[in-house]
């Protein structure tokens, strides 16, 4: 499995972004599409997941009501809808997809990492 992350930028606080994250290749059974950021100097951490087949979701408590994961399943493709974004949201974000078992919102969860892509939001 193959992926490819695109849509990060430069933003102001309070903007928006969409990032996109298409993916090809087999996957199998009701498996996840995540999204982690990495700042400068920290660890990954989880942002949101969508199971594919069922549809749901989950966040990070630091993202709630302002990001929004969705998918198009046809093109095997992951959305992050990223509204009212502030300066501690930049980061390189990457996606992930996962065929295995347990919570989607662990690293260990993920088979396939994409290249990640750089949000820059300005206060």
């Amino acid at each position: 499995v193959q992926l490819q992350a695109s849509g990060g930028g430069l933003v102001q606080d309070g903007g928006s972004l969409r990032l996109s994250c298409a993916a090809s290749g087999r996957t199998y059974g009701n498996y996840a599409m995540g999204w982690f950021r990495q700042a400068p100097g920290k660890e990954r951490d989880f942002v949101a997941s969508q199971r594919f087949v069922t549809g749901s979701t989950f966040y990070a408590d630091s993202v709630k009501g302002r990001f929004t994961i969705s998918r198009d399943n046809p093109k095997n493709t992951v959305y992050l809808q990223m509204n009212n974004l502030k300066p501690d949201d930049t980061a390189v974000y990457y996606c992930a997809v996962g065929m295995g078992t347990g919570s989607s919102a662990s690293l260990q969860f993920y088979d396939y990492w994409g290249q990640g892509t750089l949000v820059t939001v300005s206060s």
